[in-house]
């Protein structure tokens, strides 16, 4: 849905709603009541919304939330011996995962240090359910369950915002969840996640292992959870300099989404596309020095890219600059990074900001060209 057929079906005004989707202004309670009626998600986003207000109001100068702040001490998912919470049944575990999918549709547009804070919030009340309510054996899987999907969105949210001890704390958290609860493709989900950031964090040998294991350990995943699964396998093999692992990889991601067999998809796929996969295919082709098959296929996913989620867009356009610059356009470059620069001027996602500084770092070799000159006189801190 296009944001002006949103503006239409909520009657808020387009302009409005644009700056919501692009995180530049906090929706009122009653833009979020009609979204939740749009979407279905219950009170999911008039709550989150609620706690954006508080967590603008308090921030300051605050460092993000972190996970010790919200969890009990000693395992966090050892059950009460004397519980006395209500009597739970599956209808509050949707509610639960209705909760669960509205923070992922935020963090399509809401980033890192903005969204920490509630996102910790809703994990912390996932795991005091599970421990001091009463339930079933089954009801119990089930919030195990979805007390993995929230830690993997908060470890995604925690990377965003620059706090990699903090991420990976909470994607273990969440593995011992989805392990307990027996869901083989969502560990595979908080495993290779937590591949994803290693590999970006100069621990590449350990985001290969991890990322290997992740798709090993769910081989009855969906089509499009195994290409995600694979796709982080590409991307170790390609920042541990491993080319053919790599482009193995890209090309088993791409088979695998177009099969027609496999269990249904869990909800956390909903985002997987060829179109994503091309991007990865984009990075792989940049990170490993191929500029002439990046640029053609990261002009035409940003060409065709929703322009609302921002971060991404900065991302995907961190790459094109860098693949530019190794192809020998330097001005083309230059114009790609000033556009990631803006994009990022919110401040939110630390990953866009470390992505505009690889960006100006990797022009440094043409600052003999005046546009490149120009540009890194205005940032020398890169």
């Amino acid at each position: 849905m296009s944001i002006r057929a949103a503006a239409r079906a909520v009657n808020f005004d387009h302009a409005y709603l644009s700056r919501v989707f692009a995180g530049k202004q906090i929706p009122s309670l009653q833009l979020a009541e009609a979204l939740d009626r749009l979407l279905g998600t219950g009170r999911a986003l008039v709550d989150l919304a609620a706690q954006l207000v508080e967590a603008s109001t308090l921030s300051g100068a605050a460092p993000p939330a972190c996970l010790s702040e919200f969890l009990p001490g000693g395992d966090p998912l050892t059950q009460l011996a004397n519980r006395t919470g209500r009597r739970i049944g599956l209808e509050d575990v949707r509610d639960q995962a209705q909760r669960v999918h509205a923070l992922r549709l935020a963090d399509d547009v809401v980033y890192g240090r903005d969204l920490i804070g509630p996102a910790l919030r809703e994990l912390r009340g996932a795991v005091c359910l599970y421990r001091e309510s009463t339930h079933t054996d089954d009801v119990g899987r089930e919030l195990l369950r979805t007390i993995g999907e929230l830690a993997q969105i908060c470890g995604w949210i925690s990377t965003d915002a620059g706090q990699h001890s903090e991420a990976e704390r909470i994607y273990r958290l969440g593995l011992s969840a989805a392990n307990n609860a027996g869901d083989s493709t969502l560990a595979g989900n908080l495993l290779g996640s937590l591949a994803y950031m290693a590999s970006n964090t100069g621990r590449e040998r350990e985001g290969v292992e991890m990322a290997t294991a992740a798709t090993e350990g769910a081989p009855e995943a969906p089509p499009r959870a195994r290409a995600l699964f694979l796709d982080r396998v590409a991307w170790a093999h390609a920042k541990a300099g491993n080319a053919q692992p790599a482009m193995r990889a890209l090309n088993n991601a791409h088979d695998a989404i177009t099969s027609d067999h496999g269990p249904e998809e869990p909800t956390w796929t909903y985002w997987v596309s060829t179109a994503e996969l091309e991007v990865m295919d984009a990075r792989v082709y940049t990170e490993l020095r191929h500029p002439l098959r990046a640029v053609p296929l990261l002009q035409q996913v940003l060409r065709q890219y929703d322009a609302t989620h921002t971060r991404e867009m900065a991302l995907y356009l961190s790459w094109l600059a860098v693949a530019l610059a190794d192809a020998n356009e330097p001005e083309e470059a230059v114009t790609a990074t000033e556009r990631v620069i803006s994009l990022s001027s919110a401040g939110a996602s630390e990953r866009t900001a470390d992505r505009a500084r690889v960006a100006l770092r990797r022009l440094t070799e043409y600052r003999d060209v005046p546009e490149v000159a120009s540009l890194l006189a205005r940032y020398p801190a890169a």
